[in-house]
């Protein structure tokens, strides 16, 4: 039974919430990383996207991203009648136009993501 304990209590420790494991895949939690096509912020947002402010900035670098994904993932339920599992997540962050059939290099990297988060991903 202690031991039981002792293992849920490791596993739940490893899993981290979506925006942190999103954080740690695009630029390892990094402020001033700047992405090969100029993406900006720990989540490596392209400068299209980026709304003007400070990319640095964690706090800001989190609003922005929120507010892609809200969108994002709204198109998503009303496709799918149901919210993105933590590798539909990630796929939707990183290649949205890809979403029902992502390229292996996505699908790998969204695997990933879905083990940090920790919780049930697609294959």
């Amino acid at each position: 039974m202690l031991l039981l304990a002792a293992c849920a209590f490791v596993s739940s420790a490893r899993a981290m919430d979506r925006w942190s494991a999103l954080s740690m895949i695009e630029s390892g939690n990094n402020d001033r990383a700047v992405g090969s096509l100029g993406e900006i912020s720990r989540y490596q947002i392209r400068p299209a996207l980026w709304p003007g402010g400070n990319p640095h900035d964690a706090t800001e670098a989190l609003a922005v991203a929120r507010k892609i994904m809200q969108t994002r993932v709204a198109k998503f339920r009303l496709v799918h009648k149901r919210g993105p599992n933590d590798f539909e997540f990630y796929v939707l962050w990183n290649a949205p136009k890809e979403i029902n059939h992502p390229a292996r290099v996505v699908a790998e990297r969204a695997r990933r993501f879905a083990n940090l988060v920790g919780r049930s991903s697609a294959t």
